[in-house]
């Protein structure tokens, strides 16, 4: 394959897609077979989403061997497109095509097993397969700055190919607009940190460490965000996923009218199953859709996304939904009274269910940006459980006026929850905000390694330093909508490999209900207590380094150690051992044999 094609669809593709678009989003066909959809793409384009495929689908596989599988398929498209249709290859769909290619090849004895399935049963064994953990694969080690910037002369875009694949294997969930829309963030980056022969020499190591973090950051944020939807997704189901996607849009276009919002809202969850499935050809076309759609409608959804709809195709999906939300209606009432109070209220939820409840769900979103999403379903399911129990009654008036005062319960201690997280992570700031994070999810979790403790209450602590400056009216839906990233990831690592049965509980039972439902965890009294070991608490002389992060690190690796050995221990007692710690550190630190000192103590 000549890369040179790959960086050059990287370039165009924000304009052969749109034009590719059907002039009308709801007038055109949904496009099926693989010619239809050659056509539509054009070749250079088609052949670089088919490279992110099969790079996310075989994760171990070279890169030889996934561009050599782009060419197979790139070819079978070329011939159906043009004279070649009725052939049966022709007709299968995408998806098929793909795991057929796959299955043919040599020398990839771990999908055995799943090209012995049918559809579709063969296609969600490969997609149990995907694994996007740390890990997993080696990591992607950048070369010296010299030499990085020597074979970006060399060989530009051959170099620019492989990072496109690198980064497709590592994250087998990220969308192919993602990857490409980050491949350009690359090509800037080395073009502009390596410059040409003609360019003064520069602090080459510092333009680097400069500029990566904004190539890594969306495929790190973005990554995460597409597993979290697919996790609910699969988990849930679609009612659950639409039900979120309802209240996002209509706090974000709240000017729109039900039905506008409704059919954003189908159309996105069905995006998402095909996203979630994979059939990342889909998936792109479903998105582009979507984002012509919302910009060719900007007058009756937002008046907020004017400037989004004017970037570059890759940027605009991203852009839009970092809009801020539009403002409300002048002439919108601040109640929903009509669904506590209308008399005909029972026979409508009796008749149309689930539209009774999406319109409730609407109307409340739309008068409400300060509340988080998940806080908006609670909102609705509680809803919805107050109608099953009203209606059953003889006087279902009093019944739903009882069920309000249960709503403002439920805010007042949604909202006290996270002011007093806020209040806390003020007053101890974020090294001993997180040690008391730990205590309480190594309590809850012991099962989990002392790492993945690290690394989840170490985002956690993120939050809180992102969130806890914001106003009143932005705190709630920046923290429990980032917290929810957490939790989903901590459910996700249960699936794989399950911590106890509360966190099982509470990742199965409620979407909407989890975060407060791991609020409520204690410690796992099932669990048994590490043994005393003289391995378990290890001092050493490496305990006296100047590194404040290293040392953090250590101490809170003890303080998670201790937890295990002892989950009852009260603060009184943690207190006392933490002085005694510090006190033979300082001691300790000040001896000329340092190790014979730890030793000792």
């Amino acid at each position: 394959m000549k890369w040179r094609t790959i960086i050059y669809v990287i370039l165009l593709v924000s304009l052969t897609v749109v034009k590719a678009l059907p002039r009308s989003y709801r007038e055109i066909d949904e496009i099926n077979s693989i010619g239809q959809r050659f056509s539509q793409l054009q070749e250079n384009n088609f052949k670089a989403i088919a490279v992110i495929m099969f790079a996310q689908y075989v994760q171990g596989g070279t890169f030889d061997k996934a561009v050599k599988m782009a060419e197979d398929v790139t070819d079978l498209a070329k011939r159906c497109a043009a004279a070649d249709r009725d052939n049966p290859d022709c007709l299968k769909p995408l998806d098929r095509i793909f795991l057929d290619t796959i299955c043919q090849q040599e020398n990839l004895p771990s999908f055995t097993d799943c090209c012995a399935k049918k559809d579709p049963e063969r296609n969600d064994c490969f997609l149990s397969l995907k694994n996007s953990s740390t890990g997993s694969i080696s990591a992607f080690e950048r070369p010296n700055a010299e030499a990085a910037c020597k074979n970006h002369s060399q060989q530009q875009h051959s170099l620019t190919g492989y990072f496109i694949y690198e980064v497709s294997r590592r994250h087998p969930f990220l969308y192919a607009p993602t990857i490409l829309s980050v491949a350009i963030r690359y090509a800037e980056m080395m073009k502009n940190c390596c410059g040409s022969a003609e360019d003064p020499p520069h602090n080459l190591e510092e333009c680097f460490q400069r500029q990566a973090p904004k190539v890594a950051k969306p495929v790190k944020e973005d990554g995460l965000k597409q597993e979290h939807t697919c996790g609910i997704l699969k988990k849930f189901g679609e009612r659950t996923l639409k039900a979120l996607k309802l209240a996002q849009i209509s706090q974000k276009f709240p000017k729109a009218d039900f039905v506008t919002i409704n059919k954003l809202v189908t159309d996105i969850a069905n995006m998402h199953k095909d996203c979630c499935r994979g059939d990342m050809l889909d998936c792109m076309h479903d998105r582009e859709e979507i984002l012509h759609y919302v910009c060719t409608n900007q007058d009756i959804l937002s008046s907020k996304i004017k400037k989004c709809c004017e970037k570059p195709l890759l940027q605009r999906s991203e852009c839009i939904v970092n809009a801020e939300n539009d403002d409300k209606p002048a002439d919108l009432s601040p109640h929903v009274r009509e669904f506590i109070e209308d008399k005909g209220i029972c026979e409508r939820f009796a008749r149309e269910k689930d539209t009774h409840l999406a319109r409730f769900l609407y109307e409340y979103s739309r008068r409400h940006p300060e509340f988080s999403a998940q806080m908006l379903l609670r909102i609705g399911k509680g809803y919805e459980d107050l109608l099953k129990e009203c209606c059953k009654t003889g006087s279902p008036d009093d019944c739903c006026r009882r069920g309000e005062e249960e709503l403002k319960k439920h805010i007042y201690e949604t909202e006290s929850v996270m002011k007093t997280s806020c209040d806390i992570y003020k007053e101890k700031g974020d090294y001993y905000f997180q040690n008391e994070l730990l205590m309480s999810f190594t309590k809850k979790m012991p099962q989990l390694t002392s790492a993945e403790l690290i690394k989840y209450t170490k985002q956690m602590t993120t939050i809180g330093s992102k969130c806890c400056q914001l106003s009143q009216d932005k705190l709630l839906p920046c923290a429990e909508e980032n917290l929810d990233l957490v939790l989903g990831e901590i459910c996700r690592r249960h699936l794989t490999n399950p911590i106890n049965p509360g966190v099982c509980h509470c990742c199965s039972s409620s979407y909407a209900l989890r975060r407060p439902c791991m609020g409520k965890l204690e410690i796992d009294e099932n669990y048994v207590p590490l043994s005393l070991t003289p391995g378990l608490f290890t001092f050493r002389e490496d305990l006296c380094t100047t590194e404040e992060d290293k040392l953090q690190h250590k101490k809170q690796e003890m303080l998670i150690n201790l937890i295990k050995y002892k989950p009852q221990i009260t603060q009184e007692q943690l207190t006392a051992v933490t002085a005694a710690f510090t006190a033979m550190r300082e001691q300790c630190c000040k001896e000329e044999n340092r190790e014979a000192c730890f030793v000792k103590e």
